[in-house]
C-alpha cells in the first residue's frame, strides 16, 4: 500500500472513530523510557526465546508500538526490521533508533506497513523471528493478519512469537463496547476514563491495604516482565479499538494448519489479558 494512502486511511479510521491511536500514547511512555525497562524488556524476550542473544539473526517487529522490542532486538544483535500502520508508531521506532543506534540504520530498517496488505507481506524477506506481540487482534481483521504475518517466517525453524487478547465470551463481548464508546468522541472518551481507570486505582488500593503492601509498589514494580508501564497500558487497553479476541486453541489450530507447531504457551488463566504463543515452522 502506498504510504499517502495508508496514512490517510488511518487518519480517516481515527476520524470516525474506528481506529485509536495506539502511537500517541506509545510516544508519552518514550519520555519514561529508562535502561532499567529497556533491560527488563531485554531479559523477557531473551527468556522467551530461550537464547542469550540474537546474533546472525533477522527479527521482523509486526506493528511495532512503541518500538522497545525492537530495540531490544537490535541490542541483541538481530538484524530488525520495524513497521507499523500507525504513523505516530512508526515515528517512536524511528526516535529510539536515533537515540540508540544513529548509525546503525542498515541493520535495522523502519518503515509504515500494514499486516492486512498481503502484497506488502509477501514481498519481505524471511526472517527467523516474526514478532507480533498484541497487535494483530487490533488490525479489524485478525484471523487474516494472523495468516499474512505468517508469511515471512522462515522455512524450517523460523519462529513467530504472539499474543493475542484472550476470549472471555459476553465479557470480551463488553469490553468492546466499551472501547468503541472511547473512540467515539472526547466526551465519551472522557467519561470511560473517569469512570474506570479510579475504579482500578481503589480496587487496587484495597488489595494492597488488605495485604499491609505499599500500595505504590504495584506501579513501581509493573515494568519487571517486560519493561512496560501500567498508566500507557490503562489507555492502551480503554482505548484499544478495534478489538477481537480468541481462544488459544483456536490460535494453536490455525497455526498448524499454517504448518507451524507449538513451542511455548503462557495463557492468562481464562481470564483478562493476552495469551501469549511461540511457535515454529516445520514446513
Amino acid at each position: 500500500m502506498n504510504p499517502e494512502i495508508a496514512q490517510s486511511s488511518f487518519v480517516q479510521e481515527v476520524s470516525t472513530g474506528r481506529r485509536f491511536e495506539f502511537g500517541r500514547n506509545w510516544a508519552r511512555f518514550l519520555d519514561r523510557l529508562n535502561d532499567e525497562r529497556i533491560a527488563q524488556a531485554q531479559r523477557s524476550l531473551m527468556n522467551w526465546l530461550q537464547t542469550g542473544n540474537l546474533l546472525g539473526k533477522s527479527f521482523l517487529d509486526i506493528g511495532c508500538g512503541s518500538g522497545l522490542f525492537s530495540l531490544v532486538a537490535r541490542k541483541l544483535g538481530a538484524q530488525v526490521h520495524t513497521f507499523d500502520y500507525d504513523p505516530h508508531s512508526v515515528e517512536c521506532a524511528r526516535a529510539l533508533r536515533a537515540r540508540y543506534f544513529a548509525n546503525g540504520h542498515d541493520a535495522w530498517t523502519i518503515e509504515a506497513g500494514n499486516v492486512l496488505d498481503r502484497r506488502y507481506m509477501e514481498q519481505l524477506q524471511k526472517f527467523d523471528v516474526v514478532y507480533a506481540w498484541g497487535v494483530l487482534h487490533h488490525t479489524g481483521d485478525m484471523w487474516r493478519a494472523l495468516e499474512h504475518a505468517a508469511l515471512p517466517v522462515a522455512p524450517s525453524g523460523g519462529q513467530l512469537h504472539l499474543a493475542i487478547y484472550n476470549d472471555q465470551g459476553s465479557t470480551s463481548q463488553r469490553w468492546r463496547r466499551i472501547k468503541k464508546l472511547y473512540n467515539s468522541g472526547r466526551t465519551s472518551r472522557t467519561g470511560v476514563i473517569a469512570a474506570i481507570i479510579p475504579y482500578w486505582i481503589f480496587r487496587g488500593l484495597l488489595s494492597d491495604l488488605k495485604r499491609f503492601r505499599n500500595p505504590l509498589i504495584r506501579y513501581r514494580e509493573y515494568g519487571s516482565e517486560r519493561g512496560m508501564s501500567r498508566v500507557t497500558d490503562w489507555f492502551d487497553w480503554l482505548g484499544g479499538y478495534p478489538f477481537e479476541v480468541a481462544k488459544p486453541e483456536d490460535v494453536i489450530e490455525r497455526c498448524r494448519d499454517a504448518g507451524f507447531e507449538l513451542v511455548r504457551l503462557r495463557t492468562c488463566g481464562g481470564g483478562l489479558g493476552c495469551n501469549e504463543f511461540l511457535l515454529r515452522r516445520s514446513l
